[in-house]
């Protein structure tokens, strides 16, 4: 069973969130919350699996919600709720700890897949989300041509980047310590002008730059 907290100032949203995916037999939302500081305590108290975050809400808003969740020991996955009209606020969340963003109008049955994937430990992206990242990751022609520039060990770490691979993952495929993984991917970062690691995974992709699983 995942459990999740549903994150939001509009109780009827949160009434319709819950709806929804308490209608899946592998889903329960444990507890509501409608501001950040008790967004904070009921995952203390709930210690859900993932939590559906809204950012705007009066108070502690969800981006101070995600950045105190984060320094907890054990913290919950946080798929952000948005409706895009505070585009700053994606890259801001990412860097907090946020896996990913989903835009309010998701499709139920999309909602109750997406959740899934976040629980499973993958980010999860809208195709709005998605677009929105890739434009603040400059032009694809730029970053094809920086592509041609970077080194065989750089590429190789991208390409990893862009099959979703986590750092000890990255570290394990390429026999790499995780602390020379993590500069190498705030070089790349840096490189391809991306504000987090999930620009550089979706960029990579857009590029065709990913990691072929090994043959046995």
């Amino acid at each position: 069973m995942i459990r999740i907290l549903v994150v939001d100032d509009e109780p009827m949203v949160c009434a319709h969130l819950r709806t929804i995916l308490d209608s899946a037999p592998d889903l329960e939302v444990v507890e509501q919350a409608h501001d950040g500081a008790a967004a904070v305590e009921a995952v203390i108290r709930h210690r859900p699996d993932v939590v559906l975050m809204d950012l705007r809400m009066p108070g502690v808003d969800g981006l101070a919600a995600i950045e105190r969740l984060g320094r907890l020991p054990s913290p919950p996955v946080i798929v952000v709720l948005t409706t895009f009209d505070t585009d700053h606020y994606v890259t801001r969340a990412l860097r907090a700890g946020a896996a990913g963003f989903l835009v309010k109008s998701t499709p139920p049955e999309d909602l109750i897949g997406l959740v899934r994937v976040a629980a499973d430990g993958h980010t999860v992206l809208s195709p709005v989300a998605t677009q929105r990242l890739l434009d603040g990751a400059g032009t694809r022609e730029r970053a094809r041509a920086v592509l041609e520039g970077l080194t065989e060990r750089e590429t190789q770490v991208l390409a990893c980047l862009g099959s979703g691979m986590s750092n000890a993952q990255i570290g394990a495929h390429l026999f790499l310590a995780e602390a020379t993984v993590k500069g190498y991917v705030s070089r790349l970062m840096l490189k391809l002008g991306c504000a987090n690691r999930t620009q550089a995974g979706l960029l990579a992709q857009q590029l065709g730059c990913t990691a072929r699983p090994e043959r046995r």
